[in-house]
């Protein structure tokens, strides 16, 4: 549980025609999350500071797993012993500060701890300090994890998050993330102020959780970049679909890994960019 609220209300001036009224609104949270990473040594535990995310507050705890997993950072929960706010009794650090120790035995990757990770709400890869940063490695081409499903199955996902977005239905401003499965059952959803945190806490989720993502759909409400691809990749997810449109290099990096990419979702319609999991008949 986090110890912000991912919402706020704040005063504003309503103008209608001539009128003028103050009034006040409910926007979305949005406050830096520094996530630390606690590595156990001979002498004790080693803890550094690996990334700072502009985050709506909420589900912290599975933003912190998913991103160290999607970023290939950890291979799996067994990986992570325990996660915890860590606040050092400074003010403005709690609730936004977590701590993420690991398991003794966990071979890390001294590159990727390397990283500069600072991520703003708009941009998942801003402050890495390489274009191989942006690269997650995925070990194969992906295989066919779902049968090939109706397109009119994957137009309806849109309106069934929509339906389960609380935060948004207050505040209209925040991303969404869901997982569904073939048949159209949402097994997940998570809003943040960034879509690609979104997608981090779902997987985080489902790592806690141990839900299977492998054989799972993914929509985002936010165009799908290719670090957005990569994390779905990561997952293991077959198909990624959105209300929105993919990146040149995320239907590149598509073909290459054999996921499924579908823009433009609408109840009559959809774009197919990558990918061969939707039965065209």
């Amino acid at each position: 549980m986090s110890r912000r609220s991912p919402t706020a209300s704040v005063d504003v001036t309503r103008v209608a025609g001539d009128r003028r009224e103050a009034a006040t609104d409910v926007v979305a949270g949005e406050e830096p999350m520094e996530i630390r990473l606690a590595i156990p040594q001979e002498d004790g535990l080693f803890t550094r500071s690996l990334s700072v995310t502009m985050r709506t507050p909420g589900d912290d705890f599975e933003l912190a797993a998913g991103f160290l997993f999607t970023e290939g950072i950890v291979a799996g929960a067994k990986d992570i012993e325990k996660i915890e706010y860590t606040s050092e009794g400074k003010r403005d650090q709690e609730g936004n500060v977590v701590t993420v120790s690991l398991r003794a035995g966990v071979q890390l990757d001294a590159k990727r701890l390397l990283r500069n990770f600072y991520v703003t709400s708009s941009c998942g890869v801003c402050g890495k300090t390489s274009l191989d940063a942006v690269r997650v490695v995925v070990p194969h081409k992906l295989k066919a994890g779902i049968p090939k499903i109706s397109p009119k199955i994957v137009r309806k996902l849109p309106d069934r998050l929509r339906e389960s977005q609380s935060l948004f239905a207050q505040t209209g401003g925040l991303h969404a993330a869901g997982l569904f499965t073939p048949k159209g059952k949402l097994m997940s959803l998570r809003e943040d102020v960034g879509r690609h945190n979104a997608v981090d806490k779902v997987k985080g989720e489902a790592l806690l959780r141990g839900i299977p993502t492998a054989d799972r759909i993914l929509l985002s409400t936010g165009r799908v970049s290719s670090e957005m691809l990569l994390k779905a990749a990561r997952m293991g997810v077959p198909l990624v679909a959105s209300r929105t449109s993919p990146t040149e290099m995320a239907v590149g990096l598509a073909e290459q890994l054999g996921i499924t990419v579908v823009g433009y979702l609408r109840q009559d319609s959809l774009n197919l960019y990558a990918g061969d999991a939707l039965d065209l008949g």
